[in-house]
């Protein structure tokens, strides 16, 4: 597998931290994928994994929270960034032949994006593994559309074509956004699809989203644009009503607690010029799911 060295990979570890991680067998394959072919708002998703990693190097490794220096429980090799072609069905299999090499080598693949659209090719080789798939889901949209603008793999269809898998659950989380066409969808959805509406935030329970996901194996999907407008403008279709940082936070350890995470993708970041916060705010996020991932207790 040809990764990037250390220094130019996620975090840009040295020498010192990678010594302290050596002796543990958790292992995360960080694959950048600039997926850019559905986009029909703002653009720029293509240059979101180079601001991802650069943006990452300034992360501190120390969590406050874990009262740990987190990196020390599990080696993160970065993937060197393959050319994305411009079909998006061969760039769906590209990405599913990524992601298939790091389950096979026992990684924990985490694809930085990129454009949601990338999400049908990445679940692939776990629906190809686990029976019984549940994807979680954070986002502004419900992406339930089945295809948009002439495109089948549009951005707006991502979640409507892990559907088509017809063993795979989705809990949905932070949607606020929704056409009358999936809403005519949902309304024969059965149980397959649940959705945690933002307009009703003050209401959600973890517990009733624990009952959900206990004991599952789960493939987390998660879309910047699932932030509030105020905290994450750097997407192409910014929404407000979102959620924040501390909404999101108990909501990931939960599910890292009470599911088993296999993988896990974070999309739709379009960077701004000279807006760092955003990209520092995903490259937290990425380093944080990692660190749930591996050094919470499961149950």
């Amino acid at each position: 597998m040809d990764c990037l060295p250390p220094l130019e990979g996620f975090l840009g570890l040295d020498q010192e931290h990678l010594k302290r991680g050596a002796d543990t067998n958790n292992r995360v394959l960080v694959i950048p994928f600039g997926l850019e072919a559905s986009v029909t708002y703002g653009h720029g998703t293509a240059q979101g994994p180079r601001a991802i990693l650069a943006a990452s190097k300034e992360v501190e490794t120390f969590d406050c929270e874990l009262w740990s220096e987190a990196c020390d429980h599990f080696k993160i090799c970065t993937l060197v960034p393959d050319p994305v072609p411009d079909n998006v069905t061969e760039a769906l299999t590209l990405l599913q032949n990524r992601v298939e090499q790091a389950l096979g080598e026992g990684y924990f693949p985490l694809i930085l994006g990129g454009e949601h659209g990338l999400t049908p090719g990445a679940i692939r080789p776990f629906v190809a593994r686990y029976p019984n798939l549940c994807l979680v889901h954070f986002d502004a949209h419900a992406d339930l559309r089945d295809g948009y603008l002439g495109q089948h793999y549009s951005h707006a269809s991502a979640m409507r074509r892990c559907l088509d898998h017809p063993q795979v659950e989705l809990v949905s989380l932070g949607i606020r956004n929704l056409s009358r066409q999936e809403a005519n969808w949902l309304e024969n959805a059965g149980e397959r699809v649940h959705i945690f509406w933002a307009h009703d935030k003050p209401n959600w329970s973890l517990e009733s989203l624990q009952h959900l996901i206990s004991g599952k194996q789960v493939y987390l999907s998660f879309d910047v644009d699932a932030f509030d407008a105020s905290l994450m403008p750097a997407t192409g279709t910014p929404e407000p009503g979102g959620l924040f940082w501390d909404d999101v936070m108990p909501i990931l350890k939960m599910l890292m607690q009470h599911s088993e995470v296999l993988g896990a993708d974070i999309t739709e970041l379009a960077p701004i010029p000279g807006l760092h916060a955003c990209d520092f705010l995903v490259a937290r996020l990425a380093y944080k799911i990692m660190s749930y991932r591996f050094l919470l207790p499961s149950h």
